[in-house]
This record gives C-alpha cells, sequence and structure tokens, in this order.
C-alpha cells in the first residue's frame, strides 16, 4: 500500500452504528471527516467532507421518488451504515443509509476536498482545475473510484471508508436548504464547510441561505 497520512488509517474508522440514528445530525457530524478510498492496486485516496444533506423519509416530502426507482426503498431501508448509490441524470451519488433497518433514511455527501493522491484522482477524473475533481456530488464519486460493488457494503470496508475529522464549531458550519428539490425545498438540511472553495455551486431549492458561502 503507497502511504497515507496517519490521521485516514483505517483503525479509525466510523463504523456502522455511528449511521443508525436521525440524518440530519449525522450529516452535520460527517462535516470535516475523510473519505479514504483504497483502490485495487493498493493506492489511497483521501478528500475532506466539506458538504452534506439529509435525507429522512418518515418525515421528508422529496422521498416521493425513492418509490419510482427500482430496489431503492429497499436499499436505502436496509441496514444502517451501508454505502448507497443513488442515481440522477445516470450518475451515481454517494450516500450512506441510517436509522435502523426499515426506515430509509441516508446522507448525502455532496462535496469533499482532496487530501492524498491527487495525480491518481485526476487519471480518474481528468479536469483542467484542481476545483473540479470533487465539488459537486457525482464528481466526488468518480474522482475516489466509487465502484458499483461498493454499493451495499458497509461503510467501514478496507476498501473505502470514512474517519471523523477535527471537531468545527458552528461559526465553521453554513446551513441551508438542499440543492435541486421541488418537495421538502425548504428544509434547512444542508451543511456545509464555510468558505471552503469545494463546497459545490448548487444554488439551494429554497431561500434559505448563510451567508460564507461561494455564490451558486
Amino acid at each position: 500500500m503507497l502511504f497515507a497520512l496517519p490521521e485516514v488509517a483505517h483503525a479509525h474508522a466510523l463504523r456502522p452504528d455511528f449511521f443508525a440514528g436521525d440524518p440530519v445530525a449525522v450529516a452535520r457530524a460527517l462535516l470535516g471527516g475523510r473519505l479514504v478510498r483504497v483502490l485495487p492496486d493498493g493506492t489511497v485516496l483521501a478528500a475532506r467532507i466539506v458538504e452534506t444533506e439529509g435525507y429522512d423519509c418518515p418525515r421528508d416530502p422529496s422521498c416521493h421518488v425513492i418509490a419510482r426507482l427500482p430496489g431503492a426503498a429497499a436499499a436505502m431501508g436496509g441496514e444502517p451504515g451501508r454505502v448507497y448509490f443513488h442515481f440522477a441524470y445516470r450518475q451515481a451519488l454517494l450516500n450512506v443509509t441510517c436509522r435502523p433497518v426499515g426506515v430509509q433514511a441516508s446522507i448525502l455527501i455532496r462535496a469533499a476536498e482532496p487530501l492524498l493522491g491527487e495525480e491518481r484522482m485526476r487519471e480518474l477524473r481528468p479536469v483542467k482545475r484542481s476545483i473540479e475533481l470533487s465539488n459537486g456530488p457525482a464528481k466526488l464519486v468518480t474522482a475516489l473510484g466509487l465502484t458499483p460493488e461498493l454499493a451495499g457494503q458497509p461503510i467501514d470496508t478496507p476498501a473505502f471508508y470514512i474517519v471523523p475529522g477535527e471537531a468545527l464549531p458552528e461559526s465553521d458550519v453554513g446551513v441551508t436548504a438542499r440543492v435541486g428539490l421541488r418537495r421538502g425545498a425548504e428544509l434547512p438540511w444542508r451543511f456545509v464547510i464555510r468558505g471552503n472553495p469545494w463546497v459545490s455551486p448548487g444554488k439551494p431549492s429554497a431561500g434559505i441561505t448563510e451567508t460564507g458561502l461561494n455564490p451558486p
């Protein structure tokens, strides 16, 4: 295995039971965490989570689409702490399931800041500017080499896991409405690290905005 930062070691990975609670609280808690992908050749890629959203179907009108997507209800309502790829416009978006079995809930990881393995990320997702590598949910899936066989796997496998980051004070966290929704658009369930350039340029669905974020 190629050199990895000590703070992204698998021994420190979050376990699936971390995700058993309220996905909105989990989404906030994940800010600053490290996504770690170990490719089949042993290359380690890591990125800091800078933007998340929570989805909690029992109280979330946006979840009406789940019933129409083949297999989505079963996957999203599975055991907590499992990788779930939601597809939007044929692009895979990284989710992790939350709450107990039978309750459809998840967090969506929308953007991340590269920390380790940027050269390999550029091979997986060729871009002119580093900022374009992972400043969006579909972009980070490609840049980190997250492939379909990870779907349904626990979030703490040696191939892909999340290590908690530093605790962020509330003053460093922006809260807005989520992006790209028609129903549940007003819910303030999107969390970002204020001022971080890798936050996605997505425009909140409703007029709940936070100062200190990048303009859309």
